[in-house]
C-alpha cells in the first residue's frame, strides 16, 4: 500500500504495458491492418487537439495539465478506437489485450496530472482518502473513564473526525480532523496549544494524518514529554473538492472568516485550548503553505508562529495566471489581491514577535523560488525565520518530513519546551 505510484519502478511498468497491449491490439488485426491503424491515428489526433485547446483554453479556469497527459491522452484514445471498431471481428486475445491497453493508458494519462498535483502519491492513498484509526466520539469518552478510574494516560493520541461549526463564517465545509494528545485525556483536562495544519489543493483535511504522519510525528514528540504536545486542528478549507479557496473569502465561501473565527473558537471552546497570547500556530503544505503565510501576516496576534511546507509566494487560484486569480476570487480588486500577497504586506510593515518555518525540497523548482524570496523578505520584515531545502519534490515524502523538522520549533514557539538546542534549518532573529 505504500508503493509510489508517481515515481519508482510502477509507474514504469505501467506505462512500458501500456505502449505493449496497444500494439498487441492495433496489430494483431484481420485485413488492412496499417489502413485502419492510420484512420485510428487521425481520429485520435483530433480528439486529443480538441480535449486540448477545450483544457488550455475554452474553460473558464484552465488546470495546469501536463503535456506528456496529452501524449498519453492520444494514445488512451487510439485505444479506446481499436477496442471498439475491431471487437465484433477480434478474437479473445486481441479484445483482452484491447482492454489491458484502454486501462493501463488511461492510468498513464492520469499519471503526470497527479504527479504534478501530489494528491495520491502511493496505492494506499489512491484507496483510502482517510485516515485509518479515526476514533469515534465513543471511544473517546471510554478512553476518558480509564483514565479517570486508573490516573494512567493512553500511550498515543487519537485521530477523530469532527464537523466544526461556523457560525461567524457561515462556510459550507467538509469534516474536519483533530489529533488530541495524551495529556487531553488527563483528569482535568489541561489548557493546550493548538496547531492548525492545512492541506494543499487538490487535498481533503485527511491528507495530514493519511499521508502527512501528523499523529505519528505528535505521539513521538508526546512519548518523549510526557504526553505533552499540541492539540492538532485539520480544518478543510475549501468546502468542496473542486474549489480551490486559498483561504481568502471569495465567492466560494467565507473560508478566511472560517479559519481565523470558527476554527479558532472551535478549538478554545469544544477542545479547552489555550486562549493566551502565542497559544495558536498555523502551518500547511503546497496551497496550504501559501495561507499559512497569508493568514499569519494577515493575523499575526492569532498566529505568531506559521510553517510553510513547499508553499507559493502568493495566492494563485489552480495554478493559474495572477490576473486570472484576481478575477476569480477577488472580484477584480487587485487592492484585494495586494492585500493578501505576502511580498507586498511585508513590505508595508514589521511583524515583531512573528517567527516563521519555511522547507522545500530542492527539486522542486516554483515553492523553491518562493522559499527563497520570502524567507529573507520575512527577515527584513522583522519575522524570525527559520529556511530548509531538503532533497526531495513536491510531495508527502517532503511534508512528513517537513513536519517532523519542525515540530520541536512549533512547540517550543507554542510554550511547550524551551528552545530546542539544535535545528536542522538555518534560522535568524532580527
Amino acid at each position: 500500500m505504500s508503493v509510489s505510484i508517481v515515481s519508482g519502478w510502477l509507474p514504469v511498468v505501467v506505462e512500458v504495458l501500456a505502449v505493449l497491449a496497444l500494439l498487441a491490439a492495433l496489430l494483431v488485426r484481420p485485413r488492412h491492418r496499417w489502413r485502419r491503424i492510420g484512420t485510428g491515428v487521425v481520429v485520435a489526433l483530433a480528439v486529443t487537439a480538441v480535449a486540448a485547446a477545450v483544457i488550455r483554453f475554452a474553460t473558464p479556469v484552465s488546470a495546469d495539465v501536463p503535456w506528456t497527459a496529452f501524449g498519453w491522452g492520444f494514445l488512451f484514445v487510439l485505444s479506446v478506437w481499436a477496442a471498439v471498431t475491431g471487437w465484433s471481428e477480434g478474437r479473445w486475445p486481441r479484445r483482452a489485450a484491447a482492454v489491458v491497453a484502454v486501462v493501463l493508458t488511461l492510468l498513464a494519462t492520469l499519471g503526470p496530472v497527479d504527479r504534478q498535483t501530489g494528491a495520491f502519491p502511493t496505492i494506499g492513498r489512491l484507496v483510502t482518502l482517510d485516515p485509518e484509526d479515526v476514533v469515534p466520539d465513543a471511544q473517546l469518552q471510554q478512553i476518558r473513564s480509564e483514565v479517570a478510574a486508573t490516573g494512567r494516560l493512553p500511550s498515543q493520541g487519537v485521530v477523530t473526525q469532527v464537523v466544526i461549526p461556523a457560525p461567524a463564517s457561515h462556510f459550507a465545509t467538509r469534516p474536519a480532523y483533530l489529533y488530541l494528545p495524551p495529556a487531553w485525556f488527563a483528569r482535568v483536562t489541561p489548557h493546550l496549544p493548538t496547531l492548525i495544519l492545512l492541506p494543499g489543493e487538490p487535498g481533503s483535511a485527511a491528507d495530514w494524518t493519511s499521508d502527512g504522519d501528523a499523529d505519528t510525528t505528535a505521539d513521538a514528540f508526546a512519548l518523549a514529554h510526557h504526553g505533552v504536545a499540541p492539540i492538532i486542528v485539520m480544518p478543510d478549507p475549501n468546502g468542496r473538492a473542486t474549489v480551490d479557496s486559498e483561504c481568502v473569502n471569495s465567492r466560494f465561501g467565507n473560508a478566511e472568516t472560517y479559519l481565523v473565527q470558527d476554527v479558532p473558537a472551535y478549538a478554545r471552546s469544544e477542545l479547552h485550548a489555550a486562549s493566551g497570547p502565542g497559544s495558536m500556530a498555523i502551518g500547511g503544505l503546497s496551497a496550504g503553505g501559501t495561507c499559512s503565510v497569508v493568514l499569519a501576516l494577515r493575523h499575526p496576534d492569532l498566529f505568531p508562529t506559521f510553517a510553510s511546507f513547499s508553499g507559493f509566494a502568493a495566492p494563485q487560484y489552480q495554478e493559474t495566471s495572477r490576473s486570472e486569480t484576481v478575477d476569480i476570487l477577488f472580484g477584480g480588486s487587485t487592492q484585494a489581491y495586494d492585500a493578501h500577497d505576502p511580498t507586498v504586506l511585508m513590505k508595508q510593515r514589521r511583524f515583531t514577535g512573528l517567527a516563521g518555518w519555511f522547507e522545500v525540497g530542492d527539486q522542486d523548482a516554483e515553492p523553491l523560488a518562493a522559499a527563497r524570496t520570502l524567507a529573507p523578505a520575512a527577515h527584513a520584515a522583522g519575522i524570525a525565520t527559520c529556511l530548509l531545502v531538503r532533497p526531495g519534490g513536491h510531495d508527502f515524502d517532503l511534508w512528513s518530513q517537513a513536519l517532523s523538522d519542525s515540530f520541536p520549533w512549533i512547540a517550543w514557539r507554542l510554550g511547550l519546551t524551551g528552545e530546542p538546542a539544535h535545528e536542522p534549518a538555518t534560522c535568524a532573529t532580527p
